[in-house]
């Protein structure tokens, strides 16, 4: 298995701008539009996962515990951004930290080339159980397809754009500026074919000329079991689809977790209060409690004390890396002491303290009060 970190070249601890730092040295390194040597196309893939990884707080927590499986696991998608291609050197420094490293400026796109779709969010409200044990679930999302009556092209009955007047098909024109100190003249992109070089003169009535048009689509989205309030899910292609030929975004998927009144999670582990009496502590019991799974008999041992914590093995949640692995459930006492007791249960208690403290409870105030008037 990978080491993302080793891949890097940085600690476990790294900071993100140690990350990055350490991503673009390496970029440089094993582009392979710079490197040529056989191994450069699948060391550079291998940079991008391990960056798109350790980035995100989510996905790098998750292969900090459990490895790349547990990414799987969790939805993530593990292919990395160059799964598709690599792009030129500038391109990935511009698509990944901005631009701005020393490498000319930007170029100019080309509008024709293919372009990928936009990614999409979409956040979905999961109830507790449903999170801990997870579930297939139907989800819509409204999204650009390539619309199918013009393939794509924005052209009406398969009619081809035609060359643009404006700039000659070229994409771009010469613009002159006058100011204080003279003529300033500069190459821009065409306002009329904003760069295509050709326009198009009867555009398709679906698509209005655009090539893509929204549509609602239903997807069935398995949840895993485990999954905890924040996590997210990437569906790969269920994006914008691309422009030119170009892939579809992805689809990220947000889960928010309703909160339970009665567990409380951490991690894969669940935590329950249960109030005894001081006999029960004293004594121990056999108590019936509701668990995930259903109800089932909890052992209180003698002696008891307030604030200890009974243990159900494989009663939490389940694991994400390893769904057949399960947390605790456990059960945290509390010995309530009971503020109204019976004539028979006070005599009894007077008679435990006598038994303890070696002599009778004193009367209090209330009890001086009504002897008087007795």
């Amino acid at each position: 298995m990978s080491d993302y970190y080793e891949i890097l070249g940085v600690s476990r601890n790294a900071t993100k701008d140690e990350i990055k730092s350490a991503f673009r040295k390496m970029a440089r390194k094993w582009h392979p539009d710079v490197n040529k040597s056989p191994e450069a196309e699948a060391k550079f893939k291998e940079l991008g996962k391990a960056y798109e990884v350790l980035m995100d707080d989510e996905k790098r927590s998750t292969y900090d515990r459990f490895g790349e499986d547990g990414l799987t696991n969790a939805g993530f998608n593990t292919q990395g951004p160059f799964a598709s291609g690599f792009g030129d050197l500038e391109e990935v420094f511009n698509s990944f930290f901005g631009g701005g490293f020393g490498f000319g400026g930007a170029r100019r796109q080309d509008p024709n080339a293919p372009q990928r779709g936009d990614d999409l969010r979409l956040d979905i409200e999961l109830e507790f159980e449903e999170a801990v044990f997870g579930l297939t679930k139907e989800i819509k999302i409204d999204h650009l397809e390539t619309c199918s009556s013009c393939s794509g092209t924005g052209a009406k009955n398969g009619a081809k754009p035609v060359t643009c007047k404006t700039c000659g098909g070229s994409g771009r024109i010469q613009q002159t500026t006058r100011t204080v100190l003279g003529h300033f003249t500069q190459i821009v992109t065409c306002p009329h074919c904003h760069g295509k070089g050709s326009v198009i003169s009867d555009p398709c009535p679906d698509c209005h000329g655009e090539g893509r048009k929204t549509v609602e689509k239903k997807i069935e989205v398995k949840i895993p079991a485990g999954v905890d309030n924040g996590s997210k899910m990437r569906l790969s292609h269920e994006g914008d689809a691309g422009i030119n030929g170009g892939v579809s975004g992805d689809l990220y998927i947000v889960i928010h977790v309703k909160p339970s009144l009665y567990y409380k999670r951490d991690g894969i582990n669940v935590y329950t209060k249960l109030d005894i009496t001081p006999a029960q502590a004293v004594l121990g019991d056999t108590v019936t409690i509701k668990t995930l799974d259903g109800e089932r008999d909890v052992v209180i041992p003698a002696g008891i004390q307030h604030g200890e914590a009974v243990k159900l093995k494989g009663a939490g949640v389940p694991n994400l890396s390893k769904p057949s692995f399960r947390g605790e459930h456990i059960v945290i006492i509390g010995i309530k002491t009971p503020v109204k007791i019976s004539n028979e249960e006070k005599i009894l208690y007077q008679r435990l303290f006598e038994i303890q403290a070696g002599r009778k409870p004193k009367e209090t105030v209330k009890e001086r009060i009504k002897g008087v008037f007795k």
